[in-house]
């Protein structure tokens, strides 16, 4: 993918670019039956909280748990800007996203960043300054480009394939393209919302941010990726990806992708990412 960086300096030794003041965050996070995962996370995030400016938000997207994950949203009174959007069946992470992203874009100002992470406390918050960093220079998307920790072999199996897929079949260089963790220009996803609509993000499942970068890329949006380590050890409970029904869904992803091309849509139908 032309513009596709590769950022191989480790967090700490970041240069740091001069701002006045820290950016709108909205944070958008999916969850899933993780209410022994929310303590932690809600510790991972206060860690963050020098680096929300004026407006900032976390919405925490509830998809449907059976267990006490929204209860604990709603009761959560320590100092994050907490939210909960609830969806009252499971739909799916692509779904979850949708929602999010629709909370986000409604209240984000013309520089407001978007940032997407796990709900289960695996991925390294302490790379987001870094991840900013890249967005003040210029790049529209940053990846977190996993450093495995502790993963089990079927879930690395699944991340590389899905990067050979999406690398061979639709033509990006960007190694990781399953995790949760990235940080987007609101605006891009507002552009991308207006080009696609409800199109922009169809899959259900894991393979919807393979979907969502793909496209991405085909509006020549600049993608940069930073070493983020991925430490499974620090979860409670299991994984929420099915492997073998997210690598059907990012072959089919492949076939559709490569088979349509996106149609500007009315300026009436611009701003919402659709259901």
């Amino acid at each position: 993918m032309k513009g596709t960086q590769h950022i191989s300096m480790p967090a700490a030794a970041a240069p740091r670019t001069a701002r006045t003041e820290p950016a709108q965050l909205l944070f958008v996070i999916p969850a899933f039956n993780e209410q022994e995962n929310l303590p932690t996370l809600f510790d991972d995030l206060l860690q963050t909280s020098r680096l929300l400016g004026a407006g900032s938000r976390i919405f925490i997207v509830d998809d449907g748990s059976a267990d006490e994950t929204p209860a604990l949203v709603r009761a959560y009174d320590g100092p994050l800007p907490v939210e909960l959007v609830r969806l009252e069946e499971n739909q799916g992470p692509g779904a979850a996203f949708r929602e999010g992203f629709n909370s986000a874009l409604a209240c984000a100002n013309p520089d407001a960043l978007i940032v997407t992470l796990e709900a289960d406390t695996t991925s390294d918050l302490g790379a987001l300054p870094q991840m900013l960093d890249e967005v003040h220079r210029g790049a529209d998307v940053v990846l977190a480009d996993w450093r495995m920790v502790g993963v089990s072999a079927h879930r690395r199996l699944l991340s590389a394939a899905a990067g050979w897929v999406v690398r061979h079949g639709l033509g990006l260089e960007a190694t990781t393209v399953s995790s949760f963790f990235r940080v987007y220009r609101a605006s891009t996803l507002r552009d991308a919302s207006a080009r696609y609509g409800d199109r922009l993000i169809r899959e259900r499942g894991f393979a919807c941010k393979a979907e969502l970068l793909a496209k991405l890329a085909a509006m020549s949006a600049r993608i940069v990726e930073v070493p983020v380590s991925l430490d499974w050890t620090k979860r409670n409970g299991e994984s929420k990806m099915p492997v073998f029904k997210t690598m059907l869904a990012y072959w089919r992803m492949l076939f559709r992708e490569r088979s349509t091309a996106p149609e500007p849509l009315p300026a009436a139908t611009e701003g919402a990412l659709g259901a």
